[in-house]
This record gives structure tokens, C-alpha cells and sequence, in this order.
């Protein structure tokens, strides 16, 4: 939180004023005001109602000024011709009033016309712009840029949840495209740093302690050596505001999500003896799955189901019951549902679509107030369920999953819920949970993460999604979880046409992917540009150990392999050591012919001997000032893809054994033998692929991201 406190009365007043008046946005004059209350820098001014005072006071003041209409009807002063820069003397003063009051005057005849704000110009410094809005998902977000084009034809501007501290308003200042400019270039002096963190702080913590600040925007601040001053203030309100989202205590939350993920007892509401049927599948699977709790399933006629009595209702069954996964038709849940709140069921898992994603709102408004009202959280509606392998439990209709292992993985959309099955069952990629979402009517991704932070089976959590229902819940959540475990998001809709899709597929609105990009980052999340890149990531983080520090080293039997190896390093922020320490090099270079390359990447060429791998790896994974390995490897008749396989295995397990652990990853280039090599490598802790120079330097990017941003390297 900013450590700032602003003259809130004075705000005050002055918005109740706005508020009577029934307007909503604010005069030049009164944007001042706030600003002076909450010690933000802005130029002298003053309103004049004549040409003759406007000649006195532009006078007093000093010229050059700049001065703008000043009317609660007109927002876009520069579209009107309420504005004229430059002004040098008392007669152009007069002139200026005259011309400015004509212009608003036939730009909207009615309007209201307080006056002609007179203000002193501001000379020199960098454009940038300082504001704040509003988002649906993520609430109220302070945003930085530069001015001009920068931001109006390349959109760079970055932005963070407000209220911003410090901190992140360094990291504003640093996560723009044209952040060198602010150092200073060509000769010009760098700005004062300090300053703009200052502004873009009272700015977060001003619409923080206003929220009716629905939008405000400095622009232009001019940035210079001596400080920062916003020469225009615009600032609009809303005073009908959207109630805070309900969010349990966070206890309560991993109390009810323990109960559901790790449940004694599980009831089937419309479990079947009938295969096709949903119900049907559900049973098979927690049976065959292997589940050891108790099984209770639900059916009005049947008085057994699948060799288990069956009982008509969750009210009829003798013992307490953890979880309820539905299997009926849309039209009967709510009745189900309140029979689950009477028992005191922690948490139903609601299969059955026909709720809000077909424009059902109003039937999955209804389950939410069920679910509230007798403390019952809800998964779904529209989901296959999901699976928790540590308690052998698939209370899904999907295929039963057995592979244990400590990512978690959860989707909004069914359909890459299965993509995420099949890839986790064909690369052998062991799971703690997989978890559908859905429409989200209640329990979300936040939610999840709260119960994976204290579950021991889990190490990695990746998470697909459409949307964010409470942004700002996630993230908060999120910057505590990623210090302790990495977090993976596919956030579909990064592009317009996806956000339209998303929208119509979940019902969701896919925010803009700046904001969710920047807070995400700012949160430490990994974000994972594909669904295939998602996968890779969560089945390769986990297995690699966290470096210790940032410099990477490329071994390589093929030089084309190097420089894409090189390019995918500052594609994904990784450091390769440059220049390579004399010492270091002149140990690599008694291992490799005198046509090869030391440096790095270190080129052994293609025709070397197994042992030309075995001992540059070696002398990689001693040497304390190299953190990780890339290694690219080319098929050939001397040394082929399984003895290489087989030997780099054997060589870091020799120096782990020595207490030498580093990350290593491997790219394998050559014909279809090298398949194999890469899966040895990967079931013997080395991530490896096939044919991809960018895929093994991805997941090292990305548990060098989540080290950075926990701070475990030095």
C-alpha cells in the first residue's frame, strides 16, 4: 500500500459538490484542486470571466501561458478550440479569451461556460502520461506512458492495481517500451525518477480512497531532470457503483475447497446402472479409479446402483458427506442443490451445461443464491468434474487418470480440459489435480490456488482461462502463491477476434491483454502464450532444480542449432555468459578440435566422440559460475541420439551426487531415433525435445521467470 495521505476531506467536498450539480466529470479548475489536496504537481492557473482579466492575470503570471475553456459540457477542449498554447503577451491574452469563448460557443451553443482557465506553460521535459481507470475485472488500475505517439500509435503504456507502491511505480517506469528514453538519450539529461513514482502513487492512492473516480488522466506530465508537473488533468465519475464481489475468508475457502478436493464421502446425484449416461461414467470412475472413500449414489427409482444401495435423495444417506457431483438435466439441479445445502455438503461439482453460457443467466443466479445462502460452494455449472490423484479420485465423466505428480492443472473450457488429459496421459506427465471451471458461478481459479498453496502434493499449478472473475482477488492471491510454487496462465482472448470468442463461448468478457499481461507479470505469474506451450511448461518446471543465479551456457554439436538456441535465449530473458571468462574458455578449448568455437554457445562440432559431450558437460556443471545448461545435440554415427541420451544422464547424476545441481535442457536434432533419446532424457529429469530449439529454452525461461520473481537468485 502507498504510505500516503491525502486531504480527503477537501476531495470530499468538492465531489459532493459534482455529485448535487448531477454532473459527471470534472471542471479544469476543480481537477486542480484535487490534485493540490493529494500533492500532486500541477502548473499555476486561474479562471478569468473577461478579455481584460485574462490580460491581468496571464500578466502576473508570467508568460508563456496556455489557456483552455472552462466548461463542465465540454470535455474535449482541443476538439471544441478551447485551447491555445503559447500565448506571449496581455494582447494575445485578450485575443485568446475572445477566440476560445467564440469557438466553445459554436461548438455546443448550450453549454455551460464557467470561464477561460489561464495556466502557466510548462518548459521543456519528457512527454509521458500518468492516469487511472477502472477495470471490471481487476478494479481500479493506475497506468504510465509516454506521451505522444508512443502512446497513441504504439500503445505503450503499462499499468498495475492500484493503490501502487513505490516499488511498482519503478517497475512502471522500467516496463515500457521506450524506458531508455527516461534514462536520458542523445546527450539529454535522465528524468527525475523519483518524481513520477511519486505521481503515479498519489495518483493509485487517490482513486483507491475515491472509487466514483472512475477515470482520471494527467497528460501531459512533462518529465524532466528537476520533477514532474501535469500540465492537463482530466478526471470523470461514476457514482453508481457495482457492489464488491463476495469473497469468503480466505480459511473458509481452503477449509470448504479441502473438504471437495479431498472428500471422506462423495455423493452422485443421478448416478446410473445404464452406460452412456453421465452418471453412469461418473461411477465407473470413482470405483475404478480407485477411490477409498465412501461412494453414496443417487437415483428417485433405483434401490442399487453398479453393486453400491442407492438412496433417493443426499437427505436419505446416513453419514456426512464431503462433495456432490451432479449428473441430472439443468432443470433439476436447483432442487438437488438446496437438498446438498440441507445436508451440509461442502461443495457441489456441477456437470450439467444450460446455464449461463446458454443465456440461462437467471437459472445460474439462482444456483449462486442456493449456494450462498446455505454455504455450499459450487464448481461449474457446465465442467467434466475434475480429479485429485493423490486420493485416487476421478469425479469426472471423463477417462479415469492414474499418474501421479505434483502439477495441478485447471481449464475454464471442457474441451481443453480433455487436451490437457490426453497430452498429460501420452507424455506420461504425472498430476496432482486436474480441475474443469467452467462458467465460474462460484468457485474460480483464485480458489484454486488458495487450496494448491498449502497442498503438499503440488508443486506447479497451470491454469487455463477465459476470463477473470475477480481479477484482483487472483492476482493478490497469485504475488504470495508464485514465491512459493510457479504459476502457469493461458489466459485465452489476447487478441480481439479470441476475446470475441471467448465471450461467446463461457459468457465471459475477455479483458484487454495489456492489463491482464502487465498484472499478471507484476504478480510473478508465468504466462504461457499456447495451450502446447502451457503443457510443455507444466510438465517440464517441475522437474528442473531452481538455478542459482543467471548465467547460462550453451554446449552444442551443431552450429545452426547455436544460434537458434542463442535467439530463443533473449526470446525467453535468459543471460548466456559474455564474454566467457579467459580461464573458462581455455578450459572448454582442451576439449574440442581447433576448427571448433569456445565461447558461447561452445561448439564442439559434429563429428566429436561421445566423451567430447561427457567432458564439456562436466566441466559445465562444476564450474560455480555457470547456473544452467542448454545443450544441442546432432545426430550422428559417432556418437548416436541413445549414447548421448544415456551419457548425459549418467554425467549429471555423477555431479549431483557431488552436490553439483543445476538446471539442464536439451535440444535434439536428427532423424526419428532421437524420439526416444529425448523421452530417456526427460524420465531422467532432463527436459528434452525433438526437433525444437525453442521449446527445452522456453522451459528454462520459465523457471528462471518464477526464481527472479520469488527471489531465490542471487
Amino acid at each position: 500500500m502507498a504510505n500516503f495521505q491525502g486531504d480527503k476531506q477537501k476531495v470530499r467536498a468538492i465531489l459532493d459538490a459534482v455529485k448535487k450539480d448531477g454532473r459527471d466529470s470534472l471542471t479544469a479548475p476543480e481537477g486542480k484542486q484535487i490534485c493540490d489536496a493529494y500533492g500532486i504537481n500541477v502548473p499555476k492557473e486561474a479562471v478569468v470571466s473577461s478579455a481584460k482579466e485574462a490580460m491581468s492575470t496571464a500578466s502576473s503570471m508570467g508568460f508563456p501561458v496556455v489557456m483552455k475553456i472552462v466548461s463542465p459540457d465540454i470535455l474535449h477542449k482541443t476538439e471544441a478550440g478551447g485551447v491555445v498554447v503559447g500565448v506571449k503577451s496581455a494582447d494575445d491574452a485578450a485575443t485568446a479569451y475572445e477566440q476560445i469563448i467564440a469557438n466553445a460557443r459554436k461548438y455546443k451553443a448550450d453549454a455551460k461556460i464557467v470561464g477561460v482557465q489561464v495556466q502557466q506553460m510548462i518548459k521543456g521535459g519528457q512527454e509521458t502520461i500518468i492516469g487511472a481507470m477502472t477495470d471490471g475485472s481487476f478494479g481500479k488500475l493506475v497506468a504510465f506512458g509516454m506521451g505522444g505517439v508512443l502512446v497513441e500509435v504504439l500503445k505503450d503504456v503499462t499499468f498495475r492495481l492500484a493503490p501502487a507502491t513505490r516499488e511498482d511505480a519503478a517497475s512502471m517506469l522500467d516496463g515500457i517500451q521506450a524506458a531508455e528514453i527516461l534514462k536520458g538519450v542523445r546527450g539529454a539529461k535522465p528524468v527525475n525518477r523519483e518524481a513520477l513514482q511519486d505521481t503515479i502513487v498519489r495518483v493509485s492512492q487517490l482513486v483507491s480512497d475515491f472509487p466514483e473516480i472512475s477515470e482520471m488522466d494527467l497528460n501531459p506530465v512533462f518529465a524532466s531532470d528537476e520533477g514532474a508537473i501535469a500540465a492537463d488533468v482530466r478526471i470523470v465519475l461514476n457514482f453508481d457503483q457495482k457492489p464488491a464481489r463476495f469473497r469468503p475468508e480466505e480459511k473458509d475457502v481452503v477449509t470448504s475447497m479441502k473438504r471437495i478436493m479431498q472428500p471422506k464421502a462423495v455423493a452422485v446425484i443421478g448416478a446410473s446402472n445404464e452406460a452412456g449416461k453421465i452418471g453412469n461414467s461418473v461411477m465407473k470412475n470413482l470405483i475404478n479409479g480407485g477411490y477409498k472413500g465412501t461412494i453414496y449414489p443417487i437415483h428417485p427409482k433405483e434401490a442399487e446402483i453398479m453393486g453400491i444401495k442407492a438412496y433417493k435423495s443426499v437427505k436419505d444417506i446416513p453419514g456426512e458427506v464431503d462433495t456432490a457431483v451432479f449428473a441430472i438435466p439443468a432443470k433439476l439441479v436447483a432442487g438437488a442443490l438446496k437438498e446438498c445445502g440441507e445436508k451440509k455438503i461442502a461443495g457441489a461439482v456441477l456437470i450439467p451445461s444450460g446455464f449461463g453460457e446458454t443465456g440461462n443467466i437467471e437459472g445460474q443466479e439462482e444456483l449462486q443464491r442456493i449456494g450462498r445462502e446455505y454455504n455450499i460452494r459450487l464448481m461449474g455449472p457446465n465442467i467434466y468434474g475434475f480429479y485429485y490423484t493423490p486420493a485416487n479420485l476421478c469425479a469426472t465423466f471423463c477417462t479415469a487418470y492414474d499418474v501421479k505428480g505434483s502439477t495441478a492443472l485447471s481449464s475454464q473450457s471442457g474441451g481443453i480440459g480433455m487436451a490437457i488429459i490426453g497430452f498429460s496421459r501420452s507424455a506420461k506427465m504425472g498430476v496432482s489435480a486436474i480441475v474443469g471451471l467452467g462458467n465460474k458461478s462460484d468457485i474460480d481459479e483464485d480458489d484454486l490456488l488458495l487450496f494448491f498453496e498449502q497442498d503438499d502434493n503440488t508443486k506447479v499449478i497451470a491454469q487455463h482461462c477465459e476470463d477473470l472473475k475477480d481479477g484482483r482477488a487472483f492476482a493478490e492471491v497469485a504475488r504470495r502463491v508464485s514465491k512459493k510454487k510457479p504459476v502457469i496462465v493461458l489466459k485465452a482472448g489476447r487478441t480481439e477476434m479470441g476475446a470475441a470468442a471467448a465471450a461467446s463461448h463461457t459468457g465471459a468478457v475477455a479483458g484487454t491483454d495489456k492489463i491482464y499481461d502487465d498484472i499478471l507479470r507484476s504478480a510473478g505469474v508465468i504466462r504461457a502464450n499456447s495451450l502446447r506451450q502451457m503443457l510443455e511448461l507444466s510438465r517440464g518446471v517441475p522437474i528442473l532444480p531452481t538455478p542459482k543465479g543467471e548465467n547460462v551456457v550453451i554446449i552444442t554439436g551443431a552450429g545452426g542449432s547455436g544460434v537458434l538456441l542463442s535467439d530463443a535465449c533473449v526470446d525467453n530473458g535468459l543471460k548466456l555468459i559474455k564474454p566467457m571468462p579467459e580461464d573458462l574458455d581455455a578450459a572448454f578449448r582442451k576439449f574440442i578440435p581447433p576448427f571448433g568455437a569456445a565461447g558461447n554457445p561452445v561448439d564442439i562440432t559434429g563429428g566429436e566422440p561421445p566423451i567430447t559431450y561427457v567432458n564439456t558437460v562436466r566441466l559445465g556443471l562444476e564450474d560455480d559460475r555457470i547456473h544452467a545448461l542448454i545443450l544441442g545435440y546432432w545426430h550422428t554415427i559417432v556418437t548416436p541420439p541413445m549414447v548421448f541420451a544415456r551419457n548425459m544422464v549418467q554425467v549429471v547424476n555423477e555431479m549431483k551426487e557431488k552436490g553439483k545441481v543445476k538446471p539442464v535442457v536439451a535440444s535434439l536434432a536428427g532423424d526419428v531415433e532421437v524420439e526416444e533419446a529425448a523421452q530417456y532424457l526427460y524420465e531422467n529429469g532432463i527436459p528434452a525435445y525433438a526437433y525444437s530449439t525453442e521449446l527445452p529454452v522456453e522451459v528454462l525461461g520459465a523457471k528462471y521467470k518464477w526464481a527472479r520473481a520469488a527471489g531465490l537468485l542471487k
